[in-house]
């Protein structure tokens, strides 16, 4: 082991001088900011509101690693961006994120490995889901305490494009590609998500959408009983159900209506009058109204909003079916159109969080992994909500992980601390020591 410690790497050489390497730097991590994950953690006991929805089945006498820390090393491995078990054949040693999961980072035994993490996504039953999506609102809950005058819930679908023989993986002839295709639903003010549920591939965008809804409107109800509830989704969601359902439990709703002969004919006329002010004046023109209709599979007449467009690259028509008074272009523009920042949020957990690696075979292990994703998500919602007056309030989830979490460190254990030696040319230093002291004095 020592010869190992000491060998060199002999590289080309900088104005005159040998540039060497050696493996002689002791027990550096490149994920010095973990740690950050842990006190995060801490403060909303987020794998500890995990844990609790999830049973042990193991033989007490035979465990090494228990079920909390699995799933923090998993949690704040995802929100490090190592996306898959394989990772922690390597990450299981580091330093950092022992210390972060609660093990000595020199002294104490190594996370646990890829094997026993893939046992762990792989005996979770469909009951203890059932909780965990429960947890999930709870979670969503904490992180909104304060009494709320408006909440919108934003529902939406996504495609995640699956490689392998995952049970449930269909052909979707949409997206013409075999996939999952989950359900997500945020909070359309704060972002925080709601619920996230995975489908079969060849799952309409609506399906399930009803039952979810029910269940997630029902306790915003019991949480915030004087806030108004309004429901946005795209023409995906168009369904007399959803509005039924809405209606029934007196929630405002703006749901996308797809086109049709009936509604064309009804704004022909809007529509002609936009294309002769661009004739005339050769700038965009952007005409709204309003109307009654009723779709042969509705039980009654609803309002609909239309939008007629005409510009340079041709006309464009939009109708949206809602139960809310008002200035039809205000509703379309000020609230409508803001369902659209529901696409970042399904971005932040796709692309900078990975949520779309799903490769376990079972159907069931591969709902958990997105749970694990939508946690670390959460996590880092945390984060960056302790960040809301810098420059990082905004900040997307690759952008904090860069800025906060890999942080290069070298960690010392001694008989009384352990040491975290932080990289001196660190810049943001000032603005993490702010952070820590945000996050320590939060209310639990």
């Amino acid at each position: 082991m020592e010869a190992v410690c000491h060998e060199r790497i002999e590289l080309e050489s900088l104005f005159g001088k040998k540039v060497t390497g050696s493996f002689d730097g002791g027990t550096i991590s490149s994920d010095g900011g973990s740690l950050l994950l842990r006190e995060l953690d801490l403060r909303y006991q987020i794998t500890g509101l995990m844990s609790r929805c999830l049973q042990d089945r193991r033989n007490p006498n035979r465990v090494q690693h228990g079920l909390e820390r699995l799933l923090k090393q998993r949690v704040y491995g995802i929100a490090l961006g190592y996306e898959d078990a394989n990772d922690h054949d390597h990450l299981r040693h580091d330093p950092a994120l022992k210390a972060a999961c609660g093990s000595l980072p020199v002294s104490g035994g190594d996370l646990a490995s890829q094997p026993t993490l893939s046992r762990l996504e792989n005996r979770v039953t469909a009951k203890e889901l059932l909780r965990l999506s429960r947890g999930l609102f709870d979670l969503y809950q904490q992180a909104h305490p304060k009494k709320r005058k408006v909440v919108i819930i934003d529902v939406d679908s996504t495609d995640d494009p699956t490689h392998g023989k995952q049970q449930l993986s269909l052909f979707h002839g949409y997206y013409d590609q075999h996939m999952y295709h989950p359900l997500l639903v945020f909070d359309g003010i704060t972002g925080f998500p709601m619920a996230v549920a995975l489908r079969p591939g060849n799952s309409h965008a609506s399906k399930g959408a009803v039952g979810i809804l029910r269940r997630i409107i029902k306790r915003v109800q019991q949480a915030y009983p004087k806030a108004t509830i309004l429901v946005r989704g795209d023409g995906g969601f168009a369904l007399p159900a959803l509005y039924e359902l809405c209606e029934a439990m007196e929630v405002r709703y703006l749901i996308g209506l797809p086109s049709n002969n009936r509604l064309q004919e009804r704004t022909a006329s809007l529509l002609d009058e936009a294309v002769a002010g661009f004739e005339r004046t050769n700038t965009k023109q952007r005409l709204f109204t309003s109307f009654g209709y009723q779709a042969q599979s509705w039980d009654r007449s609803r309002r609909v909003i239309a939008k007629a467009e005409c510009m340079v690259q041709g006309t464009n028509r939009r109708f949206v079916v809602t139960n809310l008074p008002g200035n039809p272009q205000m509703l379309y523009d000020n609230i409508y159109t803001h369902r659209g920042e529901m696409e970042n949020r399904i971005k932040e957990l796709k692309n900078g969080l990975a949520a779309d690696r799903l490769s376990c075979h079972r159907f069931l292990a591969n709902q958990f992994r997105l749970l694990l994703h939508t946690f670390a998500y959460c996590l880092l919602w945390f984060l960056r909500e302790h960040l809301v007056a810098t420059p990082f309030s905004t900040a997307q989830f690759d952008t904090l992980r860069l800025h906060f979490l890999k942080i290069g460190a070298r960690v010392v254990e001694t008989t009384r601390r352990v040491w975290l030696h932080l990289a001196s040319g660190y810049p943001f230093r000032e603005l993490l020591l702010n952070l820590v002291k945000a996050i320590r004095l939060a209310p639990t």
